[in-house]
């Protein structure tokens, strides 16, 4: 049974799993030896990260990027500002990033506490976004243009074509508009390649009947980031169930899908290890790319010399 046909009533549905840990140890394999060449020709890619204050999930996760940086190749400088810096100090942050030749890529940690994110995103040099979040990288993305792309929408893109999913000519419907998933997902699906050229709907939880949406979808992407918002009721038996919006509880991780979709959907991520290590596979991807354009453009100019 292919994952868009409908069970009989004597069948049992158990979905096939689509983990995303397979889909980011052979993103990583191809991060790692393009950082290994360009390392042999005199380039250290360079990925740098600022965190504001001191909340410990996000300390954690830039941990664990700089650990998974070092394991890559990566040199990871840090910049930490007190959770009582203003503005003006995170963009001071930023634009010293941005000066600096040996940096190619940086990453601002989500939440910045008080502070302005996005306009520490359009503050970052386009050239240097790994997060593919700056107006330009969003620009260049619905123009159908090379550049950087949001991490967590092309992991998805990633994971659907690692585990055989069809989606060209396919119905796909996105639970969510935000600009870092539903709305540059939109975008990416809908792009002609094999791996996208899909019929793409947005909707949001402010459409009365949204249900109606989902339940005629052939792969529906829940990315909202309200826990457990798509339930079995809401998808077509058969269908493929991608969770991508989450919340936390504690250290407990809930995913905008319900876990007994399972019993309905043809495919689905997991609750843990399903988009979020994509993600991150795909901000490696971002920062080595980015290296590589910076190496190829200052190629010819004999004073260019990355630290």
């Amino acid at each position: 049974m292919t994952v868009s046909e409908t069970p009989t009533d004597a069948e049992v549905r158990t979905a096939r799993l689509l983990p995303g840990g397979p889909v980011a140890e052979a993103v990583l394999a191809d991060v790692a030896a393009r950082v290994a060449a360009l390392r042999r020709s005199g380039v250290v890619p360079s990925l740098a990260t600022i965190l504001v204050g001191d909340d410990s999930a996000s300390a954690g996760y830039i941990r664990m990027k700089q650990q998974r940086a070092a394991d890559l190749g990566f040199a990871s400088p840090h910049t930490h500002l007190p959770g009582t810096a203003g503005q003006a100090d995170l963009l001071r942050a930023i634009r010293e990033f941005n000066e600096d030749p040996a940096v190619h890529a940086i990453l601002v940690q989500h939440p910045v506490g008080h502070l302005d994110y996005q306009a520490a995103i359009a503050a970052i040099d386009p050239a240097k976004d790994v997060d593919g979040l700056h107006p330009e990288s969003l620009g260049r993305l619905a123009a159908g243009l090379p550049g950087p792309v949001p991490c967590t929408p092309a992991g998805i893109e990633a994971l659907l074509a690692f585990h055989e999913i069809p989606v060209a000519g396919r119905d796909v419907v996105i639970l969510g508009r935000g600009t870092t998933l539903g709305r540059p997902l939109s975008l990416l699906l809908g792009q002609k390649r094999p791996t996208a050229d899909a019929a793409v709907t947005v909707v949001h939880s402010g459409v009365p009947g949204w249900e109606r949406h989902t339940r005629r979808a052939d792969i529906v992407v829940a990315a909202v980031g309200v826990p457990g918002i798509v339930r079995p009721e809401h998808l077509r038996p058969g269908a493929v169930a991608i969770g991508g919006g989450v919340r936390y509880a504690g250290r407990r991780l809930l995913p905008d899908l319900d876990e007994s979709c399972a019993s309905v959907a043809g495919a689905i991520t997991p609750r843990v290890g399903g988009v979020g290590p994509t993600t991150v596979a795909m901000l490696f991807r971002n920062a080595v790319e980015l290296a590589e354009r910076r190496s190829t453009t200052s190629a010819g100019d004999p004073g260019h010399r990355d630290r």
